[in-house]
This record gives structure tokens, sequence and C-alpha cells, in this order.
């Protein structure tokens, strides 16, 4: 079965072009120009992935991200004005998976869906984990804290598993940004950061005593949780 995008921007004409261009790409691609009707079609296509604009009209492309989120962990790639960091941080803190700066280039378009399905799809370990408390399912990519499944998105979901495949290796910034792939590097290597803290605040962490992601002051992050029963 062919994926399906759906494209929330309220230019029609480049829906048009993107919906051609990605069928070309083996993709099914649905699209909306308002934010209301994006969302009806969220729910009744459930796409693969989000592509989602910032400025909307009547109700931003923040608040939809939001909404989106509240029902999954469908991957959205967000679509921001070229030099707007606010925009990407913001994005990033809502739970999207990547960010592409407008103009772009519809190739570049096509390679980050590719990373973020891929992403999505990668299962890096077999059975279950557990570490105390938390337990990890990588192949059903679910997580459970407690028996109680946590709302993961697909990056915080892969930065977890990349943690604890190294679990006791401290993890620098760029080791975390190339496996989670497609956001940019060079100053912006918050986008970590970002992940990383959703990420506990969804684990419970005691900031001052983890359990689970130490950060290891100008090097980066360690996943310290003790052995449960590790691997079935």
């Amino acid at each position: 079965m062919q994926p399906v995008i759906l494209i929330i921007d309220d230019d029609a004409k480049l829906n048009q072009l993107l919906t051609d261009y990605l069928r070309g790409f083996g993709f099914q691609a649905v699209t909306a120009t308002r934010p209301e009707d994006g969302l009806k079609k969220f729910r009744q296509e459930a796409p693969d992935l989000v592509i989602l604009d910032v400025m909307l009209p009547g109700m931003s492309g923040f608040e939809v991200c939001k909404i989106i989120r509240q029902s999954g962990g469908t991957p959205i790639i967000m679509l921001t004005a070229r030099g707007e960091l606010t925009d990407r941080v913001v994005g990033l803190e809502l739970g999207a998976d990547d960010y592409l700066p407008k103009p772009f280039e519809p190739r570049e378009l096509v390679a980050r869906i590719k990373s973020v399905l891929r992403r999505g799809s990668r299962i890096g370990d077999s059975g279950v984990s557990r570490f105390g408390r938390l337990e990890i399912n990588f192949q059903s990519r679910v997580a459970k804290l407690d028996g109680v499944a946590i709302d993961l998105t697909t990056n915080e979901f892969a930065a977890l598993s990349f943690l604890v495949r190294n679990r006791g290796k401290v993890l620098n910034r760029d080791q975390i940004l190339e496996e989670l792939s497609g956001v940019e590097s060079d100053a912006f290597n918050r986008s970590v950061d970002i992940t990383v803290s959703r990420l506990r605040h969804k684990l419970n962490e005691d900031l001052k005593d983890p359990s689970f992601i130490k950060t290891v002051w100008g090097a980066g992050y360690v996943f310290i949780g003790d052995d449960g029963e590790d691997g079935e």
C-alpha cells in the first residue's frame, strides 16, 4: 500500500505541486487548505505522516499540531518561515518530528519524509526490555511506565531506543542527532535537548535524581536504567 501523506497548507498551488511530485515517489497525498478540513481528513484518512504549515487561516499550525499530538504519535513535518528559529523550537516542543523552512526544494521534502518514516519503522532490537518501572517493546514500538503505555512521538521513541541500546554510554548531541536524522544540526542542536526534555517529562523523571536518563554536563546524555528482566 502507498503511504498516505496529509498536507495541510493554505497554498492550493503548492498542495497540487506536492501531490503530483509525491505521487512520483510512491506516496498518496491528501490535501487541505484550512485547518478544520485538515483535522477532519486526519481523522478520516489516518495518514502515515502529516506535512503541516505554521501559518494557517483561523488556527495556527501549532494549534493543529497540538490537536494531532493528542490523537497519538503520527509523524509531523512542520513547514516554517525561513530563519524563524522560534517557530522551529515551538514546533519541536509541541511534538513535531522535523521541520523544513520555506521555500524548499520538493526533493528535500521527500528525503525528510523518507527519513521520518524510516525512523518510525526501524526496530533496532527485538523483544522486550525492562528497566525497573520502564518496559520497552521494540517490535510493537510501545513503552510502558508502571504498566501504562506512554504516548511517545516517533522522535521520542527513536531517542529512547537509541539511548537504551547504548545503555551506560554517554551520547553527545551530534550522535543523537545523527540517529534521529532529518533535523539540521548547525546551531540548532537544541532540537535534541527538546526531544530529551519531552521524553523525560513523559517518563516522570526527577531531574535531580533521574531513574533513566542522566545529563552529563558538557558531554551529552546517558541511559542509566537498572536491569529488570532485560530482553525476552
